[in-house]
């Protein structure tokens, strides 16, 4: 069972099930046990094209290509493996579709992980293709299988993105404005920022204005609509909404005193499309790309190294993060849907969680 999308209008869905077919030798079947659903999996369907993230779980049943299966981060068991070196009832970590099952080619092996090396998924970056044995995973405890889910994902890329920022001396600039400050990774962003001890601006809604505030993490809170009221210093904006009015704003009131811009992803997804073709004021901005970073680091430190990082960032965010955030568990293919649909139009609320399964 899967739920897809239809990939030219985000709010068509529909249920779909691919036929059971035997393994192929080499093969592995994983029953998808659950998986979080964030803001975040919205800004994999908007990207989807342009970062191809719709070549992860190709919709098997559409030959068209007009639909597609948004990735998630989950946990899985092996049901059936004619694999070497992957064994019935192992459980492991990583990127699903959202639905019931997956049936990967195991390959790059090791007691740690190993990957799905299917054919259309041999161009795609290798840290989605990756897949955790949780029996030698630094980060995983059983207790935490939820705050793995739903917060490790996009921790991961809170972390990535501030050591990329520090990395380049937050390009000179004083203060670091993130949109979309409600959204679990700009949270992250500003947890990691402040420990930091540097500057960060959080732009939300009005009505998300007050929960962002209660955090205590963002030096200032400010509603899109007060986009004037930032200060005109050096600044670094790390635009997550992915709304062009907000970005066209905070460009606008800057200018020259913005020095470096990234987009990451793309919450406000329907006010995508409607960009304006008129350059810019100040720096171009730039896409993050997070397995481009993960790999810079991968070199300069091991992959164990980069791991032993950000478990060390990990472990008190997670804590702190037990204060204010609850966990909701959604079960079967409606009200997954429905979920979704609240995500994709911003009716949810952000200090809950959602952990999901479509066959409990």
């Amino acid at each position: 069972m899967n739920l897809e999308v239809l990939r030219s209008y985000l709010a068509r869905t529909r249920v779909t099930e691919d036929p059971i077919t035997p393994l192929a030798e080499g093969d592995a079947r994983i029953e998808v046990s659950g998986f979080a659903l964030t803001s975040n999996n919205i800004s994999y369907a908007v990207f989807g094209d342009a970062l191809k993230y719709w070549n992860f779980f190709p919709a098997e049943t559409d030959a068209d290509g007009a639909w597609g299966r948004i990735p998630v981060w989950g946990f899985g068991v092996v049901t059936e493996s004619l694999a070497e070196g992957v064994e019935v009832g192992e459980r492991i970590y990583g990127y699903f579709p959202m639905g019931s099952e997956l049936v990967i080619t195991p390959g790059s092996i090791n007691t740690e992980s190993f990957a799905d090396v299917s054919p259309h998924r041999a161009e795609m970056a290798s840290a989605y293709s990756r897949y955790t044995r949780t029996s030698a995973d630094i980060i995983y405890r059983a207790d935490r299988e939820s705050e793995h889910m739903l917060l490790y994902p996009l921790f991961f890329t809170s972390f990535v993105v501030d050591d990329y920022l520090e990395d380049q001396g937050d390009f000179g600039g004083s203060t670091t404005i993130v949109s979309s400050a409600s959204s679990k990774t700009a949270i992250g962003i500003a947890f990691l920022s402040k420990a930091r001890g540097h500057r960060i601006v959080g732009l939300t809604s009005a009505g998300n204005r007050r929960f962002v505030e209660s955090l205590n993490i963002y030096d200032s809170v400010i509603p899109y609509d007060e986009i004037s009221r930032i200060p005109k210093e050096s600044s670094v904006f790390v635009d997550i909404a992915g709304d062009p009015d907000v970005v066209r704003s905070v460009h606008t009131h800057l200018g020259e005193s913005l020095t470096f811009s990234v987009a990451l992803g793309g919450t406000h997804w329907n006010h995508a499309a409607q960009a304006s073709t008129e350059p810019l004021p100040g720096p171009k901005p730039k896409f993050f790309f997070a397995p481009d970073q993960i790999a810079k680091r991968n070199a300069d430190w091991g992959r164990s190294g980069l791991g032993e990082r950000a478990l060390a960032a990990w472990d008190p965010y997670v804590v702190w993060c037990g204060d204010w955030l609850e966990f909701r568990e959604v079960t079967g293919a409606d009200d997954v849907r429905d979920t979704y649909l609240a995500l994709l139009d911003g009716r949810t609320d952000p200090r809950i969680g959602y952990i999901c399964s479509l066959t409990k």
